[in-house]
């Protein structure tokens, strides 16, 4: 999915959520279980429940991975069942040397047709700049993330000029263009949204953190918004834990449909 089609679906549905897919087997509702694949009839209701709501879904590959082989068959089978309409992440924060991130390159964007995968820049733009090879996939490259530890690395002060997650941004902005480069940006970290966007006008955010994590939206919205929306919120456990029971997802939807609503006001 190329930028004028994810703004287009932005501006159409007066959203700018994604659904993380972060489907944990004990957290299954318990009927779901006797079926043959769980995992995914999991998350087929959860997509046919927010369809109309979000446009993205971003499958946790930690979630998948755990289950060996029926956990990645799980994977494609829920890619396939997202489809081409939604904007589609693979949250695997992945990274190596050159050859290696080619070959991650072509299992998340050619095997499994994602749209886009998170990426670690820790290793370097060789390691990056495979996954920009692609025409019409974006690199999500982590900057400053939503987890507490965050603080560890991501905001010393390099040279006594810049936090380390903003020195990443402005090396990496020189590797992709905002037609193919997006960055992770926690909601936990509001009050260094404003800065970030002025590092990075054009590019989308994926922002982490909001609702279980406790990110604020108006604030996020406040200081994270551009002329193109600029934003992918992301909201997982919030949204496809909202219910247990046979109920869960209209539970779930009930969910997305309240964040939904607040993010309509931003979009004119």
């Amino acid at each position: 999915m190329n930028r004028a089609a994810l703004i287009a679906q932005i501006r159409r549905k007066k959203s700018f959520l994604c659904i993380g897919l972060d489907t944990e087997w004990s957290k299954i509702p318990a009927h779901l279980l006797e079926t043959e694949d769980p995992i995914f009839e999991f998350n087929k209701a959860i997509i046919d429940a927010t369809r109309d709501l979000c446009v993205a879904y971003k499958p946790n590959l930690a979630f998948y991975e755990a289950r060996g082989p029926q956990g990645w068959l799980s994977l494609q089978k829920t890619v396939a069942y997202i489809g081409e309409e939604h904007f589609s992440i693979a949250d695997a924060k992945r990274g190596d040397i050159g050859n290696t991130s080619r070959m991650y390159a072509q299992t998340f964007f050619e095997t499994y047709s994602f749209d886009s995968v998170t990426v670690a820049p820790y290793m370097g733009s060789d390691s990056v700049q495979p996954f920009l090879d692609f025409a019409n996939k974006w690199v999500i490259l982590l900057a400053l993330t939503s987890n507490e530890g965050s603080s560890d690395f991501q905001m010393d002060i390099q040279d006594q000029t810049m936090p380390l997650y903003e020195k990443v941004m402005r090396k990496a902005m020189n590797w992709g263009t905002p037609e193919n480069l997006m960055f992770v940006v926690g909601a936990t970290h509001p009050d260094k949204v404003a800065d970030i966007r002025r590092i990075a006008p054009d590019h989308f955010l994926l922002v982490p953190g909001v609702g279980t994590q406790g990110g604020d939206l108006e604030a996020l919205c406040k200081y994270g918004l551009n002329e193109d929306i600029g934003l992918l919120v992301n909201s997982s456990r919030g949204i496809i834990y909202a219910g247990k029971g046979l109920d869960f997802a209209e539970k779930a939807r009930a969910s997305a449909l309240e964040i939904q609503q607040q993010m309509a006001m931003f979009i004119a």
